[in-house]
């Protein structure tokens, strides 16, 4: 089994997923916009453009989102936070700077009692993320 995150963005989605596959050495991006599709015709003009899916590989992990549909209320992703578990301290770090580019930090890159490296933002794009390497402990 695995496990796949499914992202909303509420008009975002395009933005987001282009500057995650920049800055997390993504490939295969796919962003499908509801225009196009079977359900363009239950969406105002003005939504058509946006993404109704996108699909990134980040390793082994497909990262998924939309921007949902037109008239809901965007509330932000709440409640989790996607995990990154770098090779090394140094790509650990990278990460951390690249993804809080915009945003906020909650807490620090630093070495905790379970990694070698831990840090706790929330991207510009209302994501939260914690970018870690395990290595060695302190």
């Amino acid at each position: 089994m695995h496990i796949n995150p499914y992202l909303n963005f509420g008009g975002r989605c395009a933005e987001a997923f282009t500057f995650y596959k920049n800055q997390l050495n993504g490939q295969d991006l796919a962003l499908m916009p509801f225009r196009g599709s079977p359900a363009e015709a239950h969406e105002p003009e003005q939504w058509r453009d946006k993404i109704m899916h996108a699909s990134l590989q980040l390793g082994p992990t497909t990262l998924m989102g939309s921007d949902g549909m037109s008239g809901q209320a965007y509330q932000g992703i709440q409640g989790c936070s996607i995990t990154l578990n770098a090779d090394s301290d140094q790509e650990a770090k990278r990460l951390f700077l690249a993804l809080s580019e915009k945003g906020s930090v909650k807490m620090p890159m630093e070495k905790t009692f379970w990694a070698s490296s831990f840090g706790m933002l929330t991207d510009q794009f209302g994501v939260d993320w914690m970018v870690m390497h395990q290595g060695e402990q302190a």
